[in-house]
């Protein structure tokens, strides 16, 4: 992954993601992978890019819902119910439908290394889908499509 320097607040350089690799990685999620380049690098440019420290919880179980997320660099652990079910790691995400919908999270996340990530909230999701039309219609078609899918799949 190739990074930039950016001078935080306090000081302080802190690596970015440069914009390349960041259309490369939302590319392949499947929620955005339906996107041009053009709309890729509008998402990128509502999101922002954190960075959480160890053991730090990101998002709880039940909880409203605070975004999208694309892991970077790192790993993040799912756990439901305290059982893990899952580790993420570069190129994964979570709160796809939560970014949508701002509803519970069906799972707790939390970092299991240095974890920076591209989030993406709520607010500035619904005010990009506002202000490009086409966008939302390529989410609505990619998500009606991911609802198929599902249908098709035996019961637990």
């Amino acid at each position: 992954m190739h990074v930039i320097g950016l001078i935080c607040g306090n000081g302080r350089e802190q690596d970015m993601t440069d914009k390349k690799t960041l259309v490369d990685m939302l590319s392949r999620n499947r929620l955005f992978d339906e996107l041009t380049k053009k709309d890729l690098l509008r998402v990128i440019d509502s999101s922002k890019e954190l960075e959480h420290a160890p053991g730090r919880v990101i998002v709880v179980e039940g909880s409203p819902g605070v975004g999208f997320h694309l892991v970077l660099e790192g790993t993040a652990i799912v756990t439901r119910n305290g059982r893990r079910l899952r580790v993420l790691g570069p190129g994964e995400s979570f709160g796809d439908i939560a970014v949508i919908d701002g509803g519970p999270r069906s799972a707790s996340v939390s970092a299991d290394t240095r974890l920076r990530v591209l989030s993406l909230p709520p607010w500035q999701f619904k005010a990009l889908l506002l202000e490009h039309p086409q966008i939302a219609y390529k989410l609505l078609v990619k998500l009606s499509a991911l609802l198929r899918e599902a249908e098709k799949r035996p019961p637990l």
